[in-house]
């Protein structure tokens, strides 16, 4: 994935071919998508949601260009695929998911993986975590009907 979609595209940070090598994005999916876990493309997960395709995580990851000392605020756990590239660069990840269901399986999977140094939580984002800031970086990685 890293050598044939990511670095004829552009991506070459270093810090995010590593951690794109080193994420299995199938622990990410449902299990009935694990056998196209690494295409370049959006996937289905659960509740009408989407794992977001390689190349935009890769792209979104090197221009937040997240430090080895960095907090990162992550608006839309999701799979919980992009908060594990961004847990391998940077020190702490904060993300946070309106669907209890994404977040809790996000939450298992990168506990599963041994993935420490971030804390999910279930809310509206759209006004972040204030109870945690300042942040380093902030991504957002969902949709808002508008911006407020």
């Amino acid at each position: 994935m890293v050598r044939l979609q990511l670095i004829p595209r552009g991506i070459n940070d270093p810090r995010v071919l590593e951690a794109m090598a080193s994420v299995p994005r199938h622990a990410f999916m449902p299990a009935k998508m694990r056998d196209r876990a690494y295409e370049d493309s959006a996937l289905p997960i659960d509740l009408d949601q989407t794992i977001s395709q390689p190349y935009i995580v890769a792209v979104m990851t090197q221009l937040l260009a997240p430090g080895p000392n960095d907090t990162v605020l992550e608006i839309g756990t999701g799979s919980g695929y992009q908060t594990a590239v961004l847990a391998m660069i940077a020190k702490h990840v904060y993300s946070i998911e309106r669907h209890t269901k994404l977040a809790d399986r996000a939450a298992s999977v990168l506990e599963s993986l041994g993935i420490t140094n971030v804390d999910t939580r279930t809310g509206d984002g759209s006004m972040g975590l204030p109870e945690f800031a300042p942040y380093d970086r902030i991504i957002v990685t969902a949709a808002a009907p508008e911006i407020p």
